[in-house]
């Protein structure tokens, strides 16, 4: 597409962000008051926090968009209402992210060796928790003089104690799409509302309804008001009884072969990005429209080290249809135009499975199993890549999963047949005493393998068509420093998109974070990419191997008041014998929280500058509460954000307004999403009310 630049130069706005950044963080940095270490309690941030937002970025860098909405409510839950240490059981400490299976040993080894603990500053004297660690777990735990006694409350405890919250957020374009012109049926306005009900960390109740943008609302076909409604009520921990949900819920079986959650489970710059989890039931309290089970979900003990899990999902999915088959699946859940419309309630999908394992002292084993039927075949209609793709109205699978550790050691694995095909993932990690972790996995999915609801460790989140070998050390050698690497060695036996042959690549991947005093935080990363692509135009004939290099350096200094960070990327591709493309930018953030105001003022700009859209920028960007966006950002222009919020006892009240504007376009996007501008505003409101 030609450029058209509209702007030959770039506003003063944001060279006075850029300048302000970098200057308020030299003066930060020089000057000869000694800020004192700010922890996240103190920060007061979203349960995303500075912590979590470089691994999920990576991931969004890497097309993993799984929905991160349920994860984020639950640590927004535990922020506000702690784990206590000394009563907390394993399945409590795993709902920690941050956490790995030898540090959560070191945690419930600690506390049967030494008793309670008297202070959370004892946390910093368990074995396997670095300060890092352990900063990042304080915000999510707490001391109580006496443990909670767990009994199912009566109806009177459960309206006097339980808690109320209801959220609202609505979403205004300050600009007009081509599609609202002849083919969107409802307003431009995004809306969603939220009410969730807790009692303790053992019942939670509730219902997310939410309409798109395009959407209409009590109206049309959507004469029962929101365009998608997800009830849901959860139960765990209650004597033998240690999950419960009926309504909309999440599965994650074993290591994700048969049946998965993306949730921190791909690569980034972190381990803890490959942390793998026991079987869990989540609610499905997010917007996704797709990614969920409609049902029922059940896991008992009813005996010591013996848990058994069993589901029942039914529920219609929207597609195409060719007569009596299916040719695909809607996944988006937008319902903007009539033809989107049509595609509702166009056929059905039950699941049914279970799974039963079996605990040591030191070991795990277990069998997971689901059964899936389509009330209509499904044939798909896709390119000789998808050639393996799954057909029928049947399928199933059944896998064995199995974990074990052995001093330094930590082995996990899972084995699946499906169908048709084999899936094998292994992973052993290795602890170096204090000074880091090693880990190696091994992926063996073959070309024909396939489970509708998998979501397993890969260079792609489905676990079919991939073999590969995974090596990561995450070390901290020295005071202050933290080092990371990767190299992840792949092929793929048969065709995949855009590559019309066997393939093979590798994927590396470096870091360095300095803190030299603790306020301050330098970070330099490195990523190369290597992996064969189609030459546009010649039908599969030429292919060869396209080279990726991304290269990150970040500055960050963080007060009681203040917060800056800047931000430096570049992107370089190139395919073998042909013109490479590279993209850079620059991003200043700067966050200001008074000390004597429920307030926090978060101002963010970014300079982009790309050659086409592979060499495309992502950026994070704060968003509203529970949600993470991680726009990306081709050709050449800037991206302004302005997020405000303020809490005040039982209401929080948080606003956002951003404006992308391209220096070289008259035109966005393109047929119903087209904007005739070069820039477009957009202003979002949330409001909460707890009670």
């Amino acid at each position: 597409m030609p450029h058209h630049r509209s702007s030959p130069h770039t506003p003063p706005l944001y060279y006075l962000l850029i300048a302000g950044g970098l200057l308020l963080t030299s003066l930060l940095i020089t000057s000869e008051v000694r800020a004192q270490e700010i922890t996240p309690m103190q920060r007061q941030e979203d349960p995303l926090s500075v912590y979590l937002e470089e691994e999920l970025e990576e991931l969004a860098v890497d097309g993993q968009d799984e929905d991160w909405e349920n994860e984020l409510e639950a640590l927004d839950w535990l922020r506000q209402h702690p784990i206590e240490v000394n009563s907390a059981t394993r399945s409590d400490w795993e709902q920690l992210p941050f956490l790995d299976e030898y540090q959560i040993s070191d945690l419930l080894d600690y506390l049967a060796q030494y008793g309670a603990m008297k202070s959370l500053n004892e946390l910093y004297s368990v074995k396997g928790l670095s300060r890092r660690t352990v900063q990042r777990i304080l915000p999510y735990v707490c001391l109580k003089e006496k443990p909670e006694q767990v009994r199912f409350p009566t109806p009177k405890e459960l309206l006097r104690w339980g808690h109320h919250r209801l959220e609202s957020r609505i979403d205004i374009p300050l600009y007009t799409r081509e599609g609202y012109h002849k083919a969107y049926l409802g307003p431009s306005l995004y809306h969603s509302l939220r009410y969730r009900y807790r009692f303790s960390n053992h019942i939670q109740l509730g219902l997310t309804a939410e309409k798109d943008a395009g959407e209409p609302l009590f109206a049309l076909y959507n004469n029962r008001g929101y365009d998608y409604y997800s009830p849901y009520l959860f139960i765990r921990d209650y004597g033998w009884l240690n999950q419960l949900v009926v309504g909309n819920y999440r599965l994650h079986l074993g290591l994700g072969l048969t049946v998965g959650s993306g949730f921190l489970n791909g690569k980034s710059y972190s381990l803890t990005t490959a942390t793998f989890r026991n079987n869990t039931i989540t609610p499905h309290s997010s917007t996704d429209e797709y990614r969920y089970f409609q049902g029922a979900a059940v896991q008992l003990e009813p005996v010591k080290r013996l848990q058994l899990l069993a589901f029942y999902s039914h529920r219609s999915l929207e597609g195409s249809l060719d007569g009596d088959t299916v040719t695909s699946i809607y996944k988006t859940g937008l319902h903007r135009t009539q033809k989107e419309a049509d595609k509702r309630n166009a056929f059905t999908r039950q699941d049914m499975g279970g799974d039963l394992t079996y605990s040591f002292p030191y070991a795990q084993v277990g069998v997971s199993g689901v059964f899936t039927h389509f009330s209509l075949p499904y044939v798909h209609r896709l390119p000789k890549y998808a050639q393996y793709y799954p057909t029928g109205s049947d399928f199933h699978n059944l896998s064995l999963h199995y974990k074990a550790r052995w001093h330094q050691f930590f082995f996990s694995g899972e084995s699946a047949l499906g169908k048709q095909g084999y899936a094998l993932l292994h992973r052993l990690d290795y602890r170096l005493n204090n000074l880091g972790n090693l880990l190696l996995i091994h992926r063996l999915y073959s070309h024909d393998y396939w489970s509708w609801h998998a979501f397993a460790f890969g260079e792609s989140s489905t676990p079919q068509n991939e073999n590969g070998w995974y090596l990561a050390a995450e070390l901290t050698p020295w005071a202050h420093w933290r080092l990371f690497g990767s190299i992840d060695l792949f092929s793929h036996p048969w065709w995949k998109y855009r590559i019309s042959k066997p393939s093979q690549g590798v994927d590396g991947m470096m870091q360095v974070q300095w803190s030299p005093r603790a306020p301050l935080q330098f970070t330099l990363n490195y990523r190369y990419k290597r992996k064969e692509r189609d030459i546009t135009g010649t039908s599969g004939q030429d292919i060869r191997p396209l080279h990726h290099h991304r290269t990150r350096w970040r500055m960050e200094y963080t007060t009681a008041l203040w917060q800056s960070q800047t931000t430096l990327d570049y992107n370089h591709l190139q395919q073998t014998r042909m013109e490479a493309s590279q993209g850079w930018s620059v991003t200043q953030r700067l966050r200001f929280t008074p000390s004597r105001l429920p307030l926090q003022f978060t101002l963010q700009g970014s300079y982009f500058s790309t050659d086409d859209y592979d060499s495309r920028i992502y950026t994070y960007e704060k968003g509203m509460l529970n949600t993470f966006s991680t726009p990306s950002f081709y050709g050449e222009g800037i991206r302004l954000t302005l997020h405000l919020r303020w809490d005040y006892r039982w209401f929080s009240l948080l606003a956002k307004w951003g404006e992308t504007r391209y220096f070289d376009r008259h035109e966005i996007s393109s047929g119903n999403d087209l904007i005739q501008s070069n820039h477009k505003d957009d202003i979002y409101l949330q409001a909460i009310i707890k009670w």
